[in-house]
């Protein structure tokens, strides 16, 4: 649905983006990833036409990227911003008719999004009179009501409590399944293994990887394995001999363990369940694959190049 290609920008002589190009693909979640710094937000801006790139383009659905295209997307900036004498319902349904909806369609449309999260009284509420997290409910409600076809949301996630976050990231989840694309930069690494679909990591304005979140964790997995079993783990240890190395235990009770262990040499995992079969109960064996946070901090200390894995 949208394509990035070759874009770079420049602010007096920093370099904030350097030749990046990244595709999303219509209906899924694409998270956007990198420090602070690298130049996320710059690129949403330009996606945003906030601001033009030195060079390089923008296209959505095949065609470049104009003043048009903006009604099919909405935008939730990290740097929240509501008018704060403002009702919630004043607010919205101006955000929306910008959008190009009608007063009484805004009207609807806000209804139901009120009703759906149970916040119907808040309708009168003027903007200052909201909590923080009160506030961003409304501006995540502002950002979707026009019902955009691409959502660009920077930290959506910032600021709510447990509930608050499972109840966006639900949102976020039925979105998708309806066809909507979302664009999702946030440094909650837990969320995007969770919901992203695909990633792109940028670092020091580049792009330095970009790929499915689960060839993302393979491209950075260093052969360890987990076994849960019963049994004594002196047993355990003296039967992976010298072909497997333990990196380390938990202990889940008097005979029960995880153990996770690195192959050694050319073995296999088929190697290491024959070596302990007969010498405990194993219960669960599995892969250890790194979380998105290890892959994130691997990629930005310790590689520049590009990784594309898709």
């Amino acid at each position: 649905m949208l394509e990035v290609k070759n874009i770079s920008k420049s602010f007096y002589r920093k370099i904030a983006l350097d030749d990046v190009s990244l595709h999303v693909n219509q209906g899924e979640i694409f998270g956007l990833l990198g420090p602070n710094g690298a130049g996320k937000t710059t690129l949403i801006r330009i996606i945003n036409r906030i601001i033009e790139p030195d060079s390089g383009h923008v296209r959505i659905n095949g065609d470049l990227m104009t003043q048009k295209h903006l009604a099919q997307i909405g935008y939730l900036p990290e740097e929240r911003g509501l008018y704060k004498t403002m009702t919630v319902q004043e607010h919205a349904v101006f955000l929306a008719r910008l959008r190009g909806l009608s007063k009484a369609d805004a009207n609807r449309l806000l209804d139901q999004w009120l009703e759906k999260f149970n916040i119907g009284d808040w309708r009168k509420k003027r903007i200052e009179e909201l909590s923080k997290g009160m506030a961003q409910k409304v501006q995540f409600i502002c950002t979707v009501l026009h019902e955009p076809k691409l959502l660009i949301l920077d930290e959506p996630l910032s600021g709510f409590d447990p509930i608050n976050v499972e109840l966006i990231k639900q949102e976020l989840i039925e979105m998708k399944a309806k066809g909507k694309t979302i664009i999702l930069s946030t440094h909650n690494m837990k969320s995007v293994e969770e919901i992203c679909d695909r990633a792109v990591l940028i670092h020091q304005a580049k792009k330095i990887a970009e790929g499915s979140i689960s060839e993302l964790q393979e491209a950075k997995k260093d052969g360890i394995y987990a076994v849960k079993f019963r049994g004594n783990m002196i047993a355990f240890v003296n039967a992976l001999w010298t072909g497997f190395e333990v990196v380390d235990k938990d202990i889940l009770g008097d005979d029960r363990f995880v153990v996770r262990v690195k192959m050694r040499g050319d073995n296999s995992f088929e190697d290491l369940l024959k070596v302990l079969i007969g010498q405990v109960k194993i219960e669960a064996a599995w892969e250890v694959l790194p979380s998105m946070q290890d892959v994130f901090i691997d990629l930005v200390q310790g590689k520049k190049e590009v990784t594309d894995v898709q």
